[in-house]
């Protein structure tokens, strides 16, 4: 691997790492609620948290430079209070991969939620648990799997991304070039051999992510019978 090549695989950890981090944080109470929820339109907000599943990541990415830049409502924001646009840089990225992977980590905790029905957390208020202790005492470890298959997917998803962070971030090195732009470059300039090596880890590394998610799914549902 050249510098170059530790230098992108560093910017797509950080990225990765980040942006599951924020989904996390911001898909649990969605999801909870999304599964929850008796709003009779709640299908239209389900609609656009799907779709980045079928909206071309280039569009998606296009969209969100233009709001991004200078001239867009978030950037024309930023730079009105003394801030700068976030197209093309980290922190754009990190916005692009929470729009981009927000459906891989929302969908799986609204499916783990939607399992385990209000029923335990009613028993839980009934013995004077707080909302916080019902969350980490009775949520969390019957909804465990839903957070590690969301917490993989977000985290491979965000991966793997190419058109998206293109489009937001460019091709900076050590700011916004990560591996899949990084083979990209390698496979313009036919080093196919540095193309094969990074290729060949994203592939082993996503394919042991999902070795360890149904593994440990179904270790829980043997635990659970």
């Amino acid at each position: 691997m050249t510098e170059g090549d530790w230098a992108a695989l560093w910017v797509t950890l950080r990225l990765a790492g980040l942006t599951t981090l924020i989904l996390l944080t911001l898909g649990t109470p969605l999801a909870w609620w999304l599964a929850h929820t008796r709003w009779r339109f709640k299908f239209v907000l389900e609609a656009l948290v799907a779709l980045p599943l079928v909206l071309p990541p280039t569009v998606l990415g296009f969209y969100l430079l233009i709001a991004l830049g200078p001239r867009g409502m978030i950037g024309g924001f930023l730079e009105s209070i003394g801030g700068r646009p976030l197209a093309f840089t980290f922190a754009g990225l990190v916005v692009g991969s929470v729009f981009y992977s927000l459906p891989f980590v929302v969908q799986p905790l609204q499916n783990a939620f939607q399992a385990m029905g209000r029923r335990p957390l009613e028993v839980a208020a009934t013995l004077g648990a707080s909302p916080v202790d019902r969350f980490f005492s009775v949520i969390v470890p019957i909804a465990r799997p839903g957070f590690l298959t969301a917490a993989v997917l977000g985290f491979a998803h965000t991966v793997g991304e190419f058109g998206v962070v293109l489009m937001i971030g460019g091709n900076i090195p050590g700011k916004t070039k990560v591996l899949s732009i990084a083979i990209y470059d390698h496979v313009d300039a036919l080093e196919y051999g540095h193309a094969h090596l990074l290729s060949g880890g994203l592939l082993a590394l996503s394919f042991l992510l999902l070795i360890a998610v149904f593994g440990l799914n179904r270790k829980f549902q043997v635990v659970k019978t």
